[in-house]
């Protein structure tokens, strides 16, 4: 019988305790419990430990001043135990056969990448409520071709061999944004990412506070390098929004 490799589960969150308790509860929710979950905490406000439980066992909290996900994120994995890295947002959610699904495509010993379908939601907080406005989906087989000009893989979808992990040396922290794009791009020269069909991931975006909706100097620049560093065309400043609304148009074609 096939073995399921231990899952570590590393949340970033920076100052959005209650969007993280909610991360959280959905991790407690899963039908295949991780063998821990490591917070990355990358916020200005110490963040209290008692307040986020949420029923999550085995939980560790390491304090991050990095100020960026890529740096945050490679904090939580280096103190990650499990032979699979699955990283999750504060502001996402997972559905409850999230980690099922993932670790069935790692019972393959050549599996080294996989991710799983998303719903893409916007939505508004109101009185301590998060209100469904609209979503999307991205449900797509791994395609290359498409990967040269939009990202449609979150990092809250995606999960990866520890040692893969290591072998690329984690995010790369010269990139304040599309550090997973990078990741991505490079591991898909060690391993084809296998897609677990079904959606198990809601990326959930609000007017502010979503990094993919930032568009400056520095995001322009960090897209430059990556067009550079990967040989691909130049690219557009998109959320993951646009590019599901992207990837529809082109299956409508």
């Amino acid at each position: 019988m096939p073995r399921t490799p231990a899952i570590s589960v590393v949340v970033v969150t920076r100052d959005r305790p209650a969007l993280l308790k909610d991360a959280l509860a959905g991790i407690a929710r899963q039908t295949l419990a991780p063998l821990e979950v490591v917070v990355a905490d990358d916020g200005d406000a110490p963040l209290d430990p008692s307040g986020i439980e949420a029923g999550v066992l085995a939980l560790r909290l390491l304090k991050s001043d990095a100020r960026c996900a890529a740096a945050a994120r490679n904090l939580g994995a280096r103190a990650a135990m499990g032979e699979v890295l699955a990283f999750l947002d504060d502001d996402d959610v997972w559905h409850p056969a999230h980690l099922d699904g993932l670790a069935r495509a790692f019972q393959d010993p050549d599996a080294g990448l996989a991710y799983r379908d998303v719903d893409v939601v916007r939505e508004e907080e109101a009185f301590g409520a998060r209100i469904e406005r609209d979503r999307r989906r991205i449900a797509r087989d791994w395609d290359p071709e498409m990967m040269r000009h939009d990202d449609y893989i979150p990092p809250s979808a995606l999960a990866i061999r520890s040692d893969l992990f290591r072998t690329l040396s984690g995010f790369d922290e010269s990139f304040r944004y599309s550090e997973d794009w990078d990741l991505l791009l490079r591991a898909a020269a060690h391993t084809r990412p296998r897609r677990v069909p079904g959606v198990t991931v809601e990326v959930r975006m609000r007017p502010v506070g979503n990094a993919s909706a930032v568009v400056n100097p520095e995001r322009r620049a960090c897209l430059d390098r990556l067009s550079a560093r990967h040989g691909l065309p130049p690219l557009s400043i998109k959320t993951f929004w646009e590019v599901a609304e992207a990837l529809a148009g082109e299956a409508a074609r």
